[in-house]
């Protein structure tokens, strides 16, 4: 049980690094393969500051959120200038250039990290991974609602638009700036949170832990589940953060799986499993419409 719950916990923390890549990559359209730096930024602004200043996990939380939130901006200015694939691999050298950072600047302890990162406490209570399921769950909802919300807001419609045809948004008025920096922002944020967590989670935090095949496998996840889609982020994460559990005797090869994956899917599958217009979806509306019609016969 134990175990099972500490998957649950990695799972969550997936989750919520998928979710914030689907604001960038799903809703804007902006192809993002650096969600592992912004990560592992969160993860060390928390440690740093649990470990030498003392701040609780309630508010280096906080703490880690807007300052990842505010590099992401960077990022998002930064891509105002670059488009497909120059982003992408903008966004790759990124997470290589974070990496070295923690790697070789002493401030961030080198090779060996930042270790004894303390537990989070609520008054006596100090926690344990149960408690740690329950807000990395918490934190889920809690941002699937907030993605939820903004589909349906005139911000996830210009969204929408700048992802079809960023010339064509601004020739309707739409400040694309704004909006492209706005959704970096929002998309590191997330990551920068779901850093936290894992730091405090972990208690140790290393380089290698977010390397650029990280990043990869967020990426992987999100196609998998489907590009744009709250249901298809989540699932992604849940579906590929538990299979290396199962299959551990191919956990070698995790990488070249993802990677073969990640191309059937764009090939024969672009949309995901429960993206917008796959056949898994379709098949799931077909059906739930069809009781529908048999329910409404019935009555």
């Amino acid at each position: 049980m134990s175990y099972a719950v500490v998957v649950g916990v990695t799972v969550t923390i997936y989750c919520l690094l998928t979710l914030g890549l689907n604001v960038i990559a799903g809703y804007a359209g902006q192809p993002h393969l650096g969600q592992a730096a912004f990560f592992g930024l969160g993860a060390y602004v928390a440690a740093i500051l649990a470990t030498r200043y003392g701040l609780p996990f309630w508010l280096d939380l906080p703490a880690a959120l807007v300052l990842t939130g505010l590099v992401g901006v960077l990022l998002g200015a930064i891509s105002l200038r670059l488009r497909e694939d120059f982003l992408a691999i903008t966004t790759i050298g990124l997470n290589f250039v974070m990496v070295a950072i923690f790697q070789y600047v002493p401030f961030f302890g080198g090779a060996m990290g930042i270790t004894d990162v303390p537990l989070p406490s609520l008054g006596s209570y100090t926690f344990d991974n149960s408690a740690f399921l329950v807000v990395g769950l918490l934190m889920v909802c809690a941002v699937a609602l907030f993605s939820a919300y903004l589909e349906r807001t005139w911000f996830g419609a210009v969204l929408a638009a700048i992802k079809d045809d960023e010339v064509a948004a601004a020739a309707i008025g739409i400040s694309v700036p704004v909006y492209k920096i706005a959704a970096f922002a929002l998309g590191t944020a997330t990551a920068g949170a779901a850093g936290s967590l894992y730091a405090h989670f972990m208690s140790v935090v290393t380089p290698a832990s977010f390397s650029f095949s990280e990043s990869v496998v967020l990426l992987s996840m999100l196609v998998f589940g489907g590009l744009g889609t709250i249901r298809g982020a989540l699932l992604g994460a849940v579906v590929l953060g538990v299979m290396p559990e199962v299959f551990r005797f191919v956990s070698d090869y995790r990488m070249l799986l993802y990677g073969v994956l990640l191309l059937l899917m764009v090939r024969f599958q672009p949309a995901g499993l429960l993206g917008e217009g796959s056949w898994l979806h379709a098949l799931l509306r077909r059906r739930r419409l069809e009781r529908g019609g048999l329910g409404r016969a019935a009555a």
